[in-house]
């Protein structure tokens, strides 16, 4: 029931303050491990030193990552200014209904600032899983933006994670280390 309260107050939220869904203020999260199952062909694992060469893609002048949340694939955004994990509702219900985000993974809620400077309320969930290139992050708190359309932003929670990260614009490609 919980659950149902949560996304309800999400969907109202939605139609009250019709926030954009943009960066997010940090938040932390928990452990991370490595995955060395089969890599997908939107990255290369080279092995010699421990680097995950992930390919970006640009859409209307914007870098998109392919990204794995508890399971499912989804293309996020590449935002340094994001400091959270960020999705819309409209993810959040579609991980519901797969069974990947339960009531149990509801943390609570959280003021965020969008690039407006506007201050919106927010669900804080925990992701389970979150796969980049050959990588998995285990338990990372993320943001669920009272928005349908907010766009998917992967930002520094994830990527604090890694020792070091570059980007080659020329290749289109984000190196994890």
């Amino acid at each position: 029931m919980k659950l149902l309260k949560i996304f309800t107050y999400i969907i109202l939220a939605t139609a009250l303050t019709g926030c954009n869904g943009c960066s997010k203020s940090a938040q932390k999260f928990r452990d991370t491990e490595n995955d060395n199952s089969k890599t997908p062909r939107t990255e290369r694992r080279v092995r010699q030193t421990g680097k995950t060469i992930v390919k970006m893609e640009k859409r209307n002048g914007v870098y998109y990552i392919p990204v794995e949340l508890n399971g499912s694939k989804m293309d996020f955004i590449f935002d340094t200014g994001a400091g959270i994990i960020s999705i819309s509702e409209t993810e959040a219900m579609f991980l519901l209904k797969q069974g990947t985000l339960t009531e149990d993974d509801i943390i609570g809620t959280a003021n965020f600032s969008d690039a407006n400077g506007d201050i919106t309320e927010g669900t804080i969930i925990n992701l389970k899983t979150v796969k980049i290139g050959g990588v998995t992050l285990n338990n990372i708190e993320a943001s669920v933006v009272p928005n349908s359309i907010a766009p998917l932003l992967l930002g520094q929670s994830a990527f604090e994670k890694f020792g070091k990260i570059s980007i080659d614009y020329k290749k289109g490609e984000i190196t994890l280390e």
